[in-house]
């Protein structure tokens, strides 16, 4: 496979779309498209406009507070860890509100998951309308590739709006005059929808395509998770075997890329270099985005340096002058070029994602498990005191860090920003653009086959047959040299325990947390902790909550950050809330608002079918 053709044409409508869509949400009336059959007499114009949903889906993994920071902190394995203002989402209860500031670096990214979800629909709604536009089309296969490609964008964005903000306005044709007068249309209906659209495109979209594309691997898994999410099993095992077992896919078990000669390494560390992740002999990534040095479209916007930044967002702030030795005296540097250099190994980190000490310590059984082992994971005594004033002057320098002195005084000034542990396989990013290093630019995984065995083991929790769920998430544990588990052993935490080690930063968190409390609700399954859940009390009493309450030592422990900030959660945060601006301009239409928030007591019972064509 290749990497997305640099064509000017892509270019100049991928300008386009962008100048429009910089400064207008999707759901403003008078955000308008200027798009004729004109434009796409050619099969290559129309592919561009997919070329605008990749970067769309490619953003959330990249920049200062990259949208994932947000859905991984809106969960049980990571709390929030900016300490040193106020605004960030720890105080979910005070914080997270409809007329909150829901789209900024130092706050959160709510906002931001409406708005572009709404615009990579529109992108899609762009292809599916002038679909017969072009009149060059090599074949009839290659028009349904493109539509089928067209319907997973769209699929993926209501799929995530639909677990992020639960009943959405569902738009199916692209908008072309104002419009006031959008309403919610129900989570079902969409999701119903979404499967048809993908179940098209899962016959029509090929695995053979450049790096960046849809892949039919990519359409099957992402059907399998609107089947878990509509509770259809037996689907969802289906389209999940169409991956697992269709001979394109295969776990990385061997040693393999840039480093498969370095013998201190091993198969996790090579499955995450980003020069490995787009290689053609990795048969595990179903779906990635591209993001290069040298490459056009790449994350610089022009004016900063874009990459993943995955360092400074989930690293602790370990350079922090806050961390002192046992003498009393400021340990650490982050910067380059001294003696000690550990900011070129392990990246300038600022502690945005606040693992919880079940991510860090509470969920790793297996001394073995190499995504827990040295080299590929770091704890803070992992590092040493390197400040070079220490030099001569304090007998700690060049030693191990430690969290206290004999008299057991802590020796940092903020533990929940300073000292964690975290997966270096993962977030270590090379950054040639930067003096200290955050994270360059790197493809990345959007959609890899582990997830894809770990999600028919869901299926097949939820059928009951405990002994083929067990058989799905050994082969991910036995990738990773970690012991089998047995039948006895499955339950939905054993799962959620695997999908956090396996895809921690990868994985949107909150979005399948909260997929999974839909289905316990829908099902009225009992659940590991003894407990049953509805949905009529779905934003009262839900597994979401239940889980981020048993697992974080934040939300349950009343802890506050330095400036004073407590931790809070609820909940009907299970849901995120919409952002007061597209209701306020819906003027002729009714969004609803989420139970828990203000506002909610104006809804109306959403549309429980496909809106008619002009009234969605």
């Amino acid at each position: 496979m290749e990497i997305i053709k640099n064509k000017k044409i892509y270019t100049l409508l991928l300008f386009l779309f962008m100048a429009v869509s910089c400064k207008k949400e999707y759901l403003d009336p008078n955000n308008l498209s200027f798009y004729t059959p004109e434009a796409f007499k050619s099969a290559e114009a129309l592919w561009a406009t997919l070329v605008a949903c990749e970067r769309n889906m490619r953003i959330e993994y990249y920049g200062d507070a990259a949208p994932i920071v947000t859905e991984t902190i809106y969960s049980d394995i990571a709390v929030e860890g900016t300490t040193d203002k106020p605004g960030p989402a720890q105080d979910l209860n005070q914080a997270i509100t409809p007329d909150a500031q829901l789209n900024h670096t130092d706050y959160n990214k709510i906002g931001w998951y409406w708005n572009e979800g709404y615009r990579g629909i529109r992108y899609a709604n762009t292809a599916i309308k002038y679909i017969d536009a072009p009149e060059d089309y090599s074949s009839e296969a290659e028009r349904n590739q493109l539509l089928g490609s067209a319907y997973f964008h769209r699929a993926l964005r209501y799929y995530r709006l639909t677990q992020q903000f639960g009943d959405v306005p569902l738009t199916l044709e692209e908008i072309s005059e104002p419009k006031l007068d959008y309403y919610t249309t129900k989570r079902e209906v969409i999701l119903h929808r979404m499967k048809e659209d993908l179940e098209f495109a899962q016959e029509w979209v090929p695995d053979n395509v450049n790096k960046g594309q849809v892949t039919k691997g990519a359409v099957s898994h992402l059907l399998t998770k609107v089947n878990l999410a509509l509770g259809l099993f037996d689907e969802a095992i289906q389209s999940a075997s169409n991956v697992i077992d269709g001979g394109v896919y295969k776990l990385m078990t061997n040693r393999f890329g840039v480093d498969a000669n370095d013998a201190s390494k091993n198969v996790v560390w090579d499955l995450h270099r980003p020069e490995n992740k787009s290689l053609a002999s990795n048969t595990e990534g179903l779906l990635l985005v591209i993001d290069r040095l040298n490459i056009d479209g790449n994350t610089d916007n022009g004016t900063t340096i874009g990459g993943t930044q995955s360092m400074r967002n989930a690293v602790p702030y370990w350079g922090n002058a806050g961390l002192l030795t046992p003498a009393g005296n400021g340990g650490m540097s982050d910067q380059p070029n001294i003696e000690i250099d550990q900011v070129e190994a392990y990246g300038r980190g600022i502690g945005r994602v606040r693992p919880t000490w079940y991510t860090q310590k509470g969920m790793w059984k297996d001394t073995t498990d190499l995504r827990h082992a040295p080299g590929n994971w770091m704890d803070m005594e992992d590092l040493v005191y390197n400040r070079p004033s220490l030099k001569g002057a304090d007998p700690y320098y060049g030693k191990h860090l430690q969290l206290r002195n004999a008299q057991g005084t802590i020796l940092s000034s903020d533990t929940i920003r300073q000292w964690f542990g975290w997966p270096h396989y993962k977030l270590f990013v090379e950054d040639p653009q930067r003096v200290q290093p955050a994270g360059g630019k790197s493809d990345w995984y959007i959609f890899r086959l582990a997830e894809t065995y770990l999600l028919r083991a869901e299926a097949y929790f939820w059928k009951g047959d405990l002994a083929m769920a067990a058989a799905d998430i050994n082969k991910v544990r036995e990738r990773a040299l970690a012991a089998p588990i047995t039948a006895a052993d499955v339950n939905m935490g054993t799962i959620l325990d695997e999908r956090a080690r396996e895809l921690y930063y990868e994985e949107p968190r909150k979005t399948e947390l909260t997929r999974i409390a839909y289905i316990f609700a829908i099902t009225g399954k009992t659940a590991e902790n003894g407990k049953s859940y509805t949905l009529e009390a779905f934003s009262e009493n839900n597994y979401f909550y239940d889980r981020v309450m048993a697992k974080s030592d934040f939300y349950n422990k009343g802890v506050k950050t330095n400036f004073g900030v407590t931790y809070t959660m609820s909940p009907y945060h299970v849901l995120w809330p919409v952002p007061i601006s597209a209701i306020n301009g819906n003027s002729l239409g009714h969004i609803n608002q989420n139970k828990g928030y203000a506002g909610s007591e104006s809804n109306i019972p959403p549309l429980e079918e496909i809106p008619a064509e002009g009234n969605n």
